[in-house]
């Protein structure tokens, strides 16, 4: 069974092989019945400042063992962006 840590470097490696997008960081991490749902972060478009770096939330599903299944964009921002909920 994988840990916690070794599913968020599975998910991380396999969506920068996919998109060649430069991770940012694991918004979220959820063991389901099935497998994983994880969240991550990655830098869309680099700019400077950092600040006006453009990021993008990714959602992405894992089967049991670790292998990306499917992923999809849910959210474009800066990285300086403030979001109140």
């Amino acid at each position: 069974m994988l840990t916690t840590p070794q599913v968020a470097k599975r998910a991380r490696e396999q969506l920068v092989e996919v998109t060649r997008l430069a991770p940012d960081t694991v918004s979220s991490i959820r063991r389901e019945e099935d497998g994983w749902h994880v969240a991550l972060e990655m830098v869309e478009m680099k700019r400077i400042p950092d600040s006006t770096d453009m990021l993008a939330t990714y959602e992405l599903l894992l089967d049991a063992e670790g292998n990306l299944l499917q992923y999809e964009r849910t959210k474009r921002y800066l990285r300086g962006q403030v979001e109140e909920k």
